[in-house]
C-alpha cells in the first residue's frame, strides 16, 4: 500500500552545493597567496618622508628627516700614510660655581689628570702647550681657593727652621765672645 507523503508537493528538491571548479579553487590560492605576502612596509616607505609624517613628528614640532645622516666632512683622499684618527679631547678643570670652594679644593687636588701631569714635571718631561696651559689653570684655581679658605702654605715650617739654624749661629757666636780667652 502506499503511504502518504507529508510535504507539500513540488518543494521536495533540495539544494544541492556545486563544487568548485580547480580553475576557481587555484584562483582562491592566489588570491590568498597574494594578501598572505603583503605584510610590513610598502615599498620606499623609508624614502616617502610625506606619507610618514604624521607618524614620526615629536612633541616639539619638528620633524627630522631620517635620510639626513651626520654633517661631519669624510676625507675622499687619504695623503701618505697618515691615518685620521680624532684626538681626544682633553677634559677641563672642573669649574662649578654652585659646590663650595671646600669641595671644590678637594675635587682638584684629587685630580687625576693633574697629579700625572705633575709627576711629569718631576721627572723632568717636557708637557704640551695645552698641558702646561691645564697645570697653570688649575694650580691658580687651587691657589684662589685656598687664599678664600685662609689656608696658608707650609712656608712657615721653612721659616722656623732657617730660624733655629740662625738662633744656634747666634748661640755659639756669643758663647766663643764670652768665654775666657787663655
Amino acid at each position: 500500500m502506499k503511504q502518504p507523503q507529508n510535504t507539500a508537493k513540488g518543494n521536495n528538491k533540495v539544494a544541492k552545493v556545486k563544487r568548485k571548479s580547480r580553475e576557481e579553487v587555484d584562483a582562491e590560492a592566489r588570491a590568498r597567496k597574494r594578501a598572505k605576502k603583503r605584510r610590513g612596509n610598502s615599498a620606499g616607505a623609508r624614502t616617502n618622508v610625506d606619507s610618514q609624517s604624521g607618524k614620526n613628528q615629536k612633541s616639539t614640532g619638528a620633524f627630522k628627516d631620517p635620510r639626513i645622516g651626520s654633517k661631519t666632512p669624510v676625507p675622499l683622499i687619504v695623503e701618505g700614510n697618515q691615518s685620521v684618527v680624532a684626538k681626544p679631547k682633553a677634559p677641563k678643570p672642573p669649574k662649578v660655581a654652585s659646590i663650595p670652594p671646600e669641595q671644590e679644593l678637594a675635587l682638584l687636588e684629587n685630580d687625576d689628570r693633574l697629579n700625572e701631569l705633575l709627576d711629569a714635571v718631576d721627572d723632568g718631561k717636557k708637557l704640551s702647550a695645552e698641558e702646561q696651559r691645564y697645570v697653570d689653570n688649575t694650580l691658580d684655581r687651587i691657589d684662589e681657593l685656598m687664599s678664600i679658605l685662609g689656608i696658608d702654605l707650609g712656608d712657615d715650617e721653612d721659616d722656623l727652621l732657617d730660624n733655629e739654624q740662625e738662633q744656634k749661629e747666634d748661640i755659639v757666636k756669643l758663647l766663643k765672645r764670652n768665654s775666657p780667652q787663655e
